[in-house]
């Protein structure tokens, strides 16, 4: 099934947050606030130069994490996510988002780069959002997974968008016109996870009864 392992994205209950920082105006920083502020499950901050994270148990890699985790939320440098996500893997984690730009975007080397995450991702099964991308936000649920400081309120619409900056302005905007969401997806470069797989996901979704998409291209149309 398209949908397969998307729960580990849209409903974890327990995530690691790969580049956890306390460096303000950092993505692993702002990624943290959002996370302890909503999300009630287990929270493992990753940071090689750190023994805690906001007052939480930090830990050097992910291998290193004991306990089960659903997902793993990866915002470090684009040259090091292959091998985080092969870590990932490793250790039976199977999804993730990766927020690190760097990747097709950016031209050959980019492509390149992306092409040996693709490689890591396969080989382990694991599902990926992104890269190159914001994250995902449940407003129901208080769960976001984001470095946006913003508070949608509940609605019956999913949100999936392309383009962060679009996806930004839509989420201010949508606060003024007190327009609720389901979720909010930013897809980012679609390596993974793509519309077939969130247009499955969603219409399965007893919260969801729309789907709004702002697209710029389609990779898979027959999907």
């Amino acid at each position: 099934m398209p949908a397969e392992k998307l729960d580990n994205i849209f409903k974890p209950e327990s995530l690691a947050v790969v580049g956890a920082s306390e460096k303000e105006g950092s993505v692993g920083a702002t990624l943290m606030k959002n996370i302890v502020e909503g999300f009630e499950g287990e929270i493992y901050p990753v940071n090689i130069n750190r023994d805690t994270v906001m007052d939480i148990e930090a830990f050097s890699s992910v291998k290193e994490i004991d306990n089960e985790v659903d997902l793993a939320v990866i915002a470090t440098p684009a040259k090091t996510v292959p091998d985080i996500v092969d870590e990932s893997g490793k250790a039976g984690i199977e999804a993730a988002i990766v927020i690190s730009a760097g990747f097709s975007e950016t031209g050959e080397e980019g492509e390149k780069l992306e092409e040996k995450l693709e490689a890591k991702r396969e080989k382990h099964g694991m599902r990926i959002l992104g890269p190159n991308c914001l994250g995902t936000i449940r407003p129901g649920a208080n769960l976001n997974l984001t470095f946006l400081r913003k508070d949608p309120a509940a609605g019956k619409v999913a949100f999936l968008s392309q383009s962060g900056a679009m996806g930004s302005a839509i989420l201010d905007w949508s606060t003024k016109a007190k327009v609720g969401f389901s979720s909010f997806v930013s897809v980012g470069n679609m390596l993974d996870i793509d519309y077939g797989d969130l247009i499955d996901y969603f219409g399965q979704d007893p919260k969801t009864n729309s789907i709004i998409m702002y697209m710029e291209a389609v990779k898979n149309a027959e999907k």
